[in-house]
Formats: C-alpha cells, structure tokens, sequence
C-alpha cells in the first residue's frame, strides 16, 4: 500500500471493522493456556466490534468460556502479495450476548451471513460479541500504528433514535430502494453493477453486500434519528446521481 496525503489510520480499521466477513480468531487453550488460532466468521455491531457466532462444540468456543482472552486479525484480502495490504489485530475480551442484547446482534449477524439462518437457534450457538481493548493498524510502510478503541468505534451516544429504527430502516431500503443501493454502489464506491443490499446502518455510515462483497459508505456527517437519515440517504442518491 503506497502512501497517500488523505491516509486516515482510523478510517482504514472501521472500514476494515465494517467490511470484513472473515477473521482469524487466537484464544488460549482451556487446559495449558497455550495460544490457538481459527477461522471464525464475523458481522458488525453497530458500534463496529465484531460479532462471532461460535459453537460450543469447537475448541476456541470452550477456550473463550475458559478465558475470553481474545485477538482477532483482519485484513484487506487483496490480490497479490497478502503482506502488502493493511491488516489490523484486536485485543480484547470475547462476551456473550445478554438477552436484551441478543436481537439486535441476532439480526446483524443474520444480516451480513443469511446462511446461518438454519443453525443459529441451535442450543450449542452463542453469539459473542469482541470488546477491544486495543488495536495495532499494519498499512504498509511508515503506517504501523496503535489505535485506542475511541479512534476505530463508533460512539453511540446520542443515536438512541437511529437504532431503535435501523432493521425498519433497512428493510425499507431494501424492499423499496434497491437501485439507489446499487447506485451507491457503483457511482459513490466504484463497485460493479449487482444486487447490492444495505446490512446495517450506524450514525457514520452504511454497510452494503452482494453475497460476500462487502462495501462500506461514509456519511459526510453524523446521522443520529431516522429524520437525519432520510435526508443523508437523499443527500447522497443526489450526490451519486450526478456522477452518472
């Protein structure tokens, strides 16, 4: 990754954060504290800590009950050499949904892996939710960099409005505004034309997916209730409308 002058390290791990489906998750081993690692799936809280629905069957499962004691690594997945894309490693603690919190993360994580419809409501599946303590941004060279949680998460404070409203919200996107989805997609990001869908939505952005191609849109500015919503997304349909 060459440098550039809009390189913004905190923006690269939340777009990372938002985007990515697939982490490598190291736990400690239940019995001898030895260091594990395993390929977990992921979807996004709206604050932008990843969300894991593991089975108590698998090893790192029983190693989180054990110790939740956690890194997890991202990265771009680019082609060529995986070295030269950016990478980011969290430390923190694995933590189990408490009910009140277990729609919410059940719907995002439905969201972003449609798949596991069929086997989350199995009595062996938990979802887990990475509280970071801390993050280390690999980008290239000269951009190695520690990052405390406060500049990567999102602070939810104040957007009580925007998440009681965000599945309604996204259903309506989806349902009744799929080419301004795909708009987005293709004018505003550079993707190419496919059935774009929003997964989420958080006070800094969207988060959109066509099977598992991820994309992430900023907004210019704070969104807090579904009136600031409403006017964002027209705002930026506007914006992509006449790039065309």
């Amino acid at each position: 990754m060459q440098p550039t002058p809009d390189f913004s390290a905190p923006k690269l791990a939340k777009s990372l954060l938002r985007r990515r489906r697939e982490g490598a998750l190291a736990t400690l081993m239940e019995k001898d504290g030895a260091p594990y690692c395993s390929l977990v799936n992921l979807a996004s809280h709206p604050d932008g800590s990843p969300l894991l629905l593991i089975s108590r069957l698998a090893i790192h499962t029983r190693n989180v009950l054990a110790d939740p004691r956690v890194s997890l690594m991202l990265d771009e997945r680019s082609a060529g050499d995986p070295l030269e894309g950016a990478r980011i490693m969290l430390v923190g603690r694995a933590v189990a949904a408490r009910p009140d919190e277990l729609p919410l993360w059940r719907r995002r994580y439905l969201a972003a892996h449609p798949g596991a419809e069929g086997y989350i409501d199995f009595a062996d599946f938990s979802l887990f939710k990475i509280e970071s303590s801390g993050l280390h941004l690999v980008a290239g060279f000269g951009r190695i960099l520690d990052l405390s949680p406060d500049r990567y998460l999102t602070d939810l404070t104040g957007a009580e409005a925007l998440l009681k409203v965000e599945a309604s919200a996204v259903e309506h996107i989806n349902a009744d505004h799929p080419d301004t989805m795909k708009l987005y997609a293709t004018q505003l990001l550079g993707a190419g034309e496919a059935d774009w869908r929003c997964t989420g939505i958080d006070p800094e952005g969207l988060d959109l997916q066509c099977e598992r191609a991820t994309l992430r849109l900023d907004f210019p500015s704070r969104v807090e209730n579904s009136v600031a919503l409403r006017d964002m997304l027209k705002r930026m349909a506007d914006i992509a409308r006449k790039t065309e």
